[in-house]
């Protein structure tokens, strides 16, 4: 009796073409008065994924405590759109290349996630993407401060997410947070892996 042979993306697939408004960090603040004439800045972030014989794995960047902006935090490899980029998926290929050595060619990108806007004014484009193999990851020192993994299973599982709140501008602001070890994802990088789980669930 031969065994069926599943792809262990399947799911992941589905998800993505599953249709479904965009997030923002506003979402569980919806008290937030965003300016009305306010302009969004375009960028993209890869989500990518290490596929390995014990599971699949995302990858993520924590940021450089030295940075002016969110340092410290969990981030996915990316950044602003720039002019010389085609779109947001080069973009999103680019910035892991300059940030963590992933070579563009290694990539293999299966979808987007809906973008989320930021409280700094970017709209991010999620760009997932799979990697059959592993490579040497190389941190830009000036603004990673660590390369490491987290099982898909943990981060598309909306069991494993909770929300918190601190204080920020004066108000009490919500967001949600997916601890890992010693890691404490939360913020943009939550939210989006939040609406991924989601997708992914029946």
């Amino acid at each position: 009796m031969r065994m069926k042979v599943t792809d262990p993306t399947q799911d992941l697939r589905a998800a993505l073409a599953r249709p479904g408004l965009g997030s923002s960090d506003f979402d569980l603040n919806p008290e937030a008065v965003l300016p009305k004439d306010r302009k969004l800045r375009p960028a993209g972030v890869l989500v990518p994924i290490l596929m390995q014989g014990d599971g699949p794995r995302l990858i993520l960047t924590k940021r450089s405590s030295a940075l002016k902006h969110h340092p410290g935090q969990i981030a996915f490899p990316g950044g602003k759109q720039d002019e010389g980029d085609a779109d947001v998926t080069a973009t999103a290929l680019r910035e892991a290349e300059e940030e963590i050595g992933l070579p563009r060619d290694l990539p293999r990108v299966i979808g987007h996630l809906p973008s989320h806007e930021t409280v700094t004014a970017f709209d991010v484009t999620p760009v997932v993407a799979l990697l059959d193999r592993p490579f040497e990851v190389v941190p830009e020192r000036g603004e990673v401060e660590e390369v490491f993994t987290v099982p898909l299973s943990h981060v598309t599982s909306p069991a494993n997410f909770m929300v918190e709140s601190r204080r920020w501008r004066g108000q009490r602001r919500k967001y949600f947070v997916a601890p890992y070890g010693p890691y404490y994802i939360w913020g943009a990088t939550a939210r989006i892996l939040r609406g991924l789980a989601a997708r992914m669930t029946p």
